[in-house]
Order: C-alpha cells, then sequence, then structure tokens
C-alpha cells in the first residue's frame, strides 16, 4: 500500500508538492526554529510597542489623531491581548540623551525576533551559518524592516481612514477592509522575506510564500479573535493570567510556523524538490535537497576551520 501511495504522489503534483514540503519542514527542524522564533516575538512585542509609541510621538506630533488610530491598528494585529494593551504602553519620556539610550535599548530588544527570523530563513534556504548576517548587520536588517513596517502601517491606517470617510456602503467597506489587510499583509511579509532571507535568491522566488503568508496571516488574526471570545474573556482571574500568556505564546508560534511553512515553498518551488520518496528509491529531488544540505555543511566546516586558522596565526 505505501508503494502504492508512493507510486501515486510521485506523477501527481497535488500530492507530491505537499509530500516534499512536509519532507523538508522536518529536514530543516523547522518545527524547533519556529518556537525559537516564537519566544523572541514573545519577549520582542513589548518592546517593540513602546519604541512604536514613542517614535509616533516625534513622527506624527502634528497629528494626534492618525498617531493614535496608528496604534489602535498596530495593537489590533495582535488578537490576544491587544485591547488590553491599547492604553497601557506610554512613550518614553525624559531628556534628550535619556529618551536616545531608552529608545535604543527598546529597539535592541526588539530585534531580537528579526535576528530569529533571520536565522531561521538562513537554515531553510540551506546558508551555511558563518555565510548568514550576524551581529550589527543582522540588527541593521532588523532596524531597515521596522522602518519599513513603520511606514506600511501608517499609510495603510491613513488610507483606511480615508476609505471609512467615504460614505460607502458597509458591505463594500468590509470587502475594502479584507483586501486592504491582504494588501498590506503582502507587502509587510514581501518586506520581511526580502531583507530577512540570505541571497541568492530572485523576487519572484519570494512572491508564492509572500501570497501565502497574507492569507494565512489573515487567517491567524480572525482565529485570534475568535479564541479571545471564546475561551480568555470568560476566564477567572488567575486562570485568565496563564491563558493570556499561553494563548499569546501560542498565537506566536502559529504565526511562526506559517512563516517558515511560506519560506519552505518558496525553497522546495525554486530548486523543485519534488517529487521526493516515502520509500524504496531516492529521487533526483531528495538527491537535491541532501547534496544541498551537504554543500552548506561543507560550506560552513570550511569557513570554521579558516576563521580558526586565522585566530591561530595571530600573536
Amino acid at each position: 500500500m505505501i508503494a502504492a501511495i508512493d507510486a501515486w504522489q510521485r506523477r501527481h503534483a497535488l500530492g507530491g508538492f505537499p509530500f516534499a514540503l512536509f519532507k523538508k519542514f522536518g529536514d530543516d527542524r523547522a518545527s524547533s526554529l519556529a518556537a525559537l522564533i516564537a519566544y523572541y516575538a514573545f519577549f520582542s512585542v513589548f518592546p517593540l510597542l513602546l519604541a512604536l509609541v514613542s517614535v509616533l510621538g516625534f513622527v506624527l506630533e502634528d497629528d494626534p489623531s492618525l498617531r493614535e488610530d496608528v496604534i489602535d491598528t498596530a495593537v489590533a494585529r495582535i488578537p490576544v491581548i491587544g485591547e488590553e494593551l491599547a492604553d497601557q504602553v506610554q512613550p518614553l519620556t525624559g531628556s534628550g540623551v535619556a529618551l536616545a539610550v531608552g529608545l535604543g535599548g527598546a529597539l535592541w530588544a526588539g530585534l531580537g525576533v528579526t535576528n530569529a527570523l533571520g536565522r531561521a530563513f538562513g537554515e531553510v534556504w540551506d546558508v551555511p551559518r558563518l555565510s548568514q548576517p550576524s551581529g550589527l548587520k543582522s540588527r541593521a536588517r532588523g532596524l531597515v524592516v521596522l522602518i519599513i513596517l513603520l511606514v506600511t502601517l501608517i499609510a495603510a491606517t491613513a488610507l483606511t481612514g480615508l476609505a471609512a470617510g467615504g460614505g460607502i456602503g458597509p458591505a463594500l467597506e468590509r470587502g475594502l477592509a479584507i483586501a486592504a489587510s491582504l494588501g498590506v499583509n503582502a507587502l509587510v511579509f514581501l518586506t520581511v522575506f526580502a531583507v530577512l532571507t540570505p541571497k541568492p535568491w530572485r523576487l519572484t522566488d519570494l512572491l508564492p510564500g509572500v501570497a501565502l503568508a497574507a492569507a494565512g496571516w489573515l487567517l491567524l488574526q480572525a482565529a485570534g479573535g475568535w479564541y479571545v471570545d471564546s475561551a480568555i474573556k470568560g476566564a477567572s482571574a488567575t486562570y485568565g493570567t496563564f491563558a493570556v500568556v499561553i494563548g499569546l505564546l501560542s498565537w506566536f508560534w502559529l504565526g511562526s510556523q506559517l512563516l517558515l511553512v511560506a519560506a519552505e515553498v518558496n525553497v522546495v518551488l525554486r530548486w523543485r524538490l519534488w517529487p521526493r520518496s516515502i520509500s524504496g528509491e531516492l529521487t533526483p529531488a531528495d538527491r537535491l535537497a541532501w547534496e544541498r544540505f551537504a554543500e552548506a555543511t561543507r560550506r560552513d566546516e570550511r569557513e570554521r576551520i579558516a576563521v580558526s586558522f586565522r585566530d591561530d596565526q595571530r600573536p
């Protein structure tokens, strides 16, 4: 029976591609990478919100209404505790030096999640670890992502306000809101994939994963709202605290899984890594996948030996 299933999925992309995606996901231990991303996301969300509120206080100082709308839009994308955070996060205050130090510290802590994403994308694309951006270069890329996300958030909020004030019907307004959310998600994930994925890649290589992530994230936000309504709001005070933490971590974990599945889709399509073998003789895609992994391992080992040799030659 297994042989028959294997023969069928080798002949049909409908079965071969999902199995190859599952196989690549397991080869890269992407579930562990997703857990690491969720961990850093949990500890990065509060510093990033603090930095967002502080920066908006300067950028939109002359437009307090738009500033509040942008903050509400940002926290609304965190379905588990977004409503509770809306009025709790206050901008940094103090002297110029103290403000700069506080903002820099918040950004440095918040960039942990972008570093984790960059490392995970490098593993998915079989980039040797020593060839992946690290240190200040990695955090600079993360800062570029945050700046683009801030500009996108402000522009999307302003456009949404204009559409809502245009006097259109509720059904059309809802449809435009969903379309706008998909468009914003697509732009956000294109930025994340393009900036944080180590090269080599082409822009067209990233588009299938971007489309999957944009649509999947919309569903995750809806699922997060359902979870809050059905579980957290009805919990007791003590249990509710644990429910919020577990719910937020679970939501980040699911989002991380979604991002890595989208990245794996790009890799499997880019290198034509299907069909894979369930049993029996290896397919060309199996050999190519293992050759890529082996080559990345060999390059990583050569670079590690070269670094060790240079260190030994120093006086």
